[in-house]
């Protein structure tokens, strides 16, 4: 939809690429998008107006302003299907919980990429099941700080 020329989303849309996504989106090639990740989420947060998630090592999160924020958490077992619906899950849920799309989309990234480092040094295989657990006890350590 987005990638045929639609450009406009209802308002607090964040979207989530993953680096061949955002490719499409930017009618660039891959190797663009990895040769400057910070370029590329800013410039989908600005082309739809709207909170970018690059995935990815490193996820990257940027809103239309301009605002940048990454992860350095995460696990290479991570890029397996599902997990972006659990992130996207994650997003959607913060979001509910009145968080700006930028705030919401910062805390589930790390909350996501955080459980997944965990479950994936565990060194078994990683599915989306797997990290669920793991964000329900990280959301359960920082309760006291998110009240």
């Amino acid at each position: 939809m987005l990638a045929a020329g639609q450009e406009s989303l209802p308002k607090n849309s964040v979207i989530t690429p993953h680096p061949g996504e955002a490719a499409r989106l930017l009618g660039v090639g891959i190797k663009d998008i990895q040769a400057d990740r910070p370029a590329a989420v800013r410039a989908l947060a600005r082309k739809f107006n709207t909170v970018c998630v690059l995935k990815g090592s490193g996820s990257l999160i940027a809103d239309a302003d301009g605002r940048l924020a990454l992860c350095n958490h995460g696990h290479p077992a991570m890029a397996t299907a599902g997990l972006g619906d659990v992130l996207a899950g994650l997003i959607g849920a913060l979001m509910a919980q009145h968080l700006t799309p930028f705030d919401a989309a910062c805390l589930a990234v790390w909350l996501h990429a955080s459980a997944g480092q965990k479950v994936g040094e565990s060194g078994r295989g990683l599915a989306a099941s797997d990290i669920i657990p793991a964000i329900r006890q990280l959301l359960e350590e920082l309760q006291p700080c998110l009240i």
